[in-house]
């Protein structure tokens, strides 16, 4: 008897490693690397693995500018947070400039991998996980 494998793989972790929200196994980014400013974004139009379509409908993807925000919003207040309690903040020594000179420095920096996590996590709000995942017929 043949067995299928069963991916076993968590939410948190499909969502972190941007992979597809049905099967939990197939990319959701042609290429691995969010720096190739070129290709950054380019996704394929169905999993390689299940054949999930992943642009479920045109403009789709416009919702993830409202989670990349929250990403952003949430990066902030750790930063500010973790500068308030190990540095100290205060306007007197322009400790709080240096702050947001930081943490929108830091922003800049991870703001690919914050774009391919916010699609990730926008799309796993709408595809539910089906087990194994293969439909006949494809793949």
């Amino acid at each position: 008897m043949c067995a299928e494998k069963i991916s076993k793989t968590s939410l948190l972790k499909s969502v972190l490693t941007n992979r597809c929200p049905r099967c939990r196994e197939g990319k959701l980014f042609t290429n691995p690397n969010p720096y190739d400013f070129k290709s950054t974004m380019h996704m394929p139009k169905h999993c390689p693995v299940c054949g999930q379509r992943y642009e479920l409908q045109t403009g789709f993807y416009f919702g993830t500018g409202f989670v990349s925000y929250g990403l952003s919003v949430a990066i902030l207040a750790i930063v500010f947070v973790a500068w308030k309690v190990l540095l100290g903040l205060s306007y007197y020594d322009n400790s709080i400039f240096w702050c947001l000179g930081s943490a929108t420095a830091l922003l800049l920096v991870i703001q690919p991998l914050l774009q391919r996590l916010a699609r990730s996590i926008w799309i796993a709000f709408f595809v539910r996980y089906e087990g194994n995942g293969r439909v006949k017929g494809t793949v």
